[in-house]
């Protein structure tokens, strides 16, 4: 018989909650969405800092309003938006509640706080929200890419970049099956081919493009 310890070992697994915890999908009967502007989201994680340093620089300063998820803790992505902006065309700083998208502009979600866009008017902007995480992930590209589905769905360009996990996978499918066209960033330029890996492997991609092309594949479509 084996000797007692004494010691017993806890652990509390957290529940993976998908975006339906923050966000609930939209039904077939809304009313059609009415054609306004292009916008662009964009997930990343793991390899994402690099990447978006290659990435934003190419768009040109009129480009489509860019939303970003990229898993960052609390407290460094303010900085990291205002150090990538000096080296873009484009005006790069972290999103705040009621945030207007516009032109030349992108938006990097705040660490520890959900990104949703909302449609007013023909015009879309920011809600902040620190709800679950999802794919245990706060903010989620799940949560980012739903949103552009429910509210944007064929004025939307999703793209999902280098990173761990699957998060963003089902949201880009979301997004494809709303009538939004949809990157990858393939394998060979990815830091760590997760995200893209399984968003390719549901069917929710359009096109796979590496690292330094993905820019122009989201503007022959904007």
């Amino acid at each position: 018989m084996g000797k007692e310890t004494g010691f017993s070992a806890q652990f509390t697994v957290r529940p993976k909650y998908t975006a339906d915890a923050v966000l609930p999908l939209s039904e077939p009967s809304d009313p059609p969405i009415a054609k306004t502007q292009k916008i662009v989201v964009i997930g990343a994680s793991t390899g994402g800092t690099r990447a978006l340093n290659v990435l934003l620089p190419q768009f040109p300063k009129d480009c489509p309003p860019i939303a970003i998820v990229l898993h960052m803790p609390e407290g460094f992505t303010q900085d990291f938006a205002r150090r990538l902006s000096l080296n873009c065309k484009i005006q790069v700083r972290e999103a705040v509640q009621g945030d207007k998208l516009e032109r030349g502009l992108a938006l990097v979600a705040p660490g520890n706080k959900h990104i949703i866009l909302r449609q007013s008017g023909g015009e879309y902007f920011i809600d902040l929200s620190d709800g679950e995480l999802v794919c245990r992930q706060r903010p989620s590209a799940d949560v980012l890419f739903r949103s552009a589905a429910r509210f944007a769905g064929p004025n939307a360009i999703g793209v999902i970049m280098t990173g761990m996990g699957d998060d963003g996978a089902r949201g880009l499918l979301e997004m494809h099956e709303r009538g939004a066209w949809t990157i990858a960033q393939n394998e060979e330029t990815c830091a760590v081919y997760g995200m893209p890996k399984q968003a390719v492997a549901l069917g929710g991609v359009d096109k796979v493009l590496p690292l330094d092309q993905i820019a122009l594949g989201v503007m022959a479509k904007a």
